[in-house]
């Protein structure tokens, strides 16, 4: 049942460790410069949630000083390295971007990995924010990210503190921001965030591509607002459930009619694919 826990919670990323789902979600607060650490949930069946708060380390991070948001999390080697977005910064001149942090756990803390952002410069337009972590098959982790239009990817190296390639500008057609990937039977499926995250233009997009660097060359619609259910959904990740094999999309919405900036909550709803194995638009519930 939809939203899938109390409270006000945005950009939710979504991955299955040591048997439970867990979420990575942003603290949603119509003053965005309290969201000054990151929530998750863990659950075993996908119903009853645990939180856990404040996971992060922040001592790490003194020049953190506005907000953290859009959690992202890949497990490498036993460890778990988070990226997150912080301080919202608009030029080079500024010092914040895109954090990364490391644990033992999938629950933290997670304490800094670098003395610096990860990625602290603007890079073919793109703001450093919004980073999504996908692993492939041959364990190579690409990250991608991106706000004001534009989104990059990498690999990163595998001692996780910079990259190992150059950065590629990948922005699909109607690119905003919240770059997310799911690879299915040798198909890369990249989804993104369109329109304006306050408002009901809020929507998810869709390409798809046999490769993970695209070319991502058309735009199909997922996930839209439905007057009777919700507004603005978007800002993803995704779960499969091990047993099952079904997929579902994790998001956040709004209520109908309530458009104050923090007001966001967090949901869940099945995932699926057609006959040629594209994903099919997205029925809120």
């Amino acid at each position: 049942m939809n939203p899938i826990v109390k409270g006000w919670y945005a950009d939710p990323e979504v991955r299955f460790y040591e048997g439970k789902y867990w979420v990575y979600v942003t603290k949603s607060f119509t003053r965005y410069k309290k969201q000054l650490n990151i929530n998750a949930f863990s659950s075993g069946d996908g119903i009853s949630w645990e939180k856990h708060e404040n996971i992060i380390d922040m001592t790490g991070f003194p020049w953190i000083c506005k907000a953290v948001w859009a959690p992202t999390i890949i497990e490498k080697d036993g460890r778990y390295y988070l990226i997150f977005a912080s301080n919202d910064i608009k030029s080079n001149r500024e010092k914040g971007g895109l954090e990364i942090a490391c644990a033992d756990r999938p629950d933290g803390p997670f304490k800094a990995l670098l003395d610096k952002p990860l990625i602290g410069e603007f890079f073919n337009g793109a703001q450093p924010i919004d980073a999504h972590l996908f692993k492939d098959d041959d364990g190579e982790i690409y990250l991608y990210y991106g706000g004001w239009g534009h989104c990059n990817v990498a690999s990163l190296n595998d001692e996780m503190t910079g990259l190992k390639t150059s950065m590629k500008e990948v922005t699909p057609p109607g690119y905003v921001e919240a770059p997310c990937m799911l690879k299915k039977d040798g198909k890369y499926h990249f989804m993104w965030s369109t329109g304006n995250w306050m408002n009901g233009s809020y929507r998810v997009l869709y390409s798809a591509a046999d490769n993970p660097h695209g070319p991502f060359e058309d735009a199909r619609c997922i996930l839209r607002s439905n007057k009777k259910i919700a507004n603005g959904p978007g800002h993803h990740g995704w779960a499969a459930d091990p047993s099952s094999g079904e997929y579902y999309i994790y998001y956040h919405r709004r209520k109908p009619g309530d458009f104050l900036p923090g007001h966001r909550i967090l949901c869940k709803d099945r995932l699926l694919f057609d006959d040629n194995g594209l994903i099919m638009p997205v029925v809120m519930t």
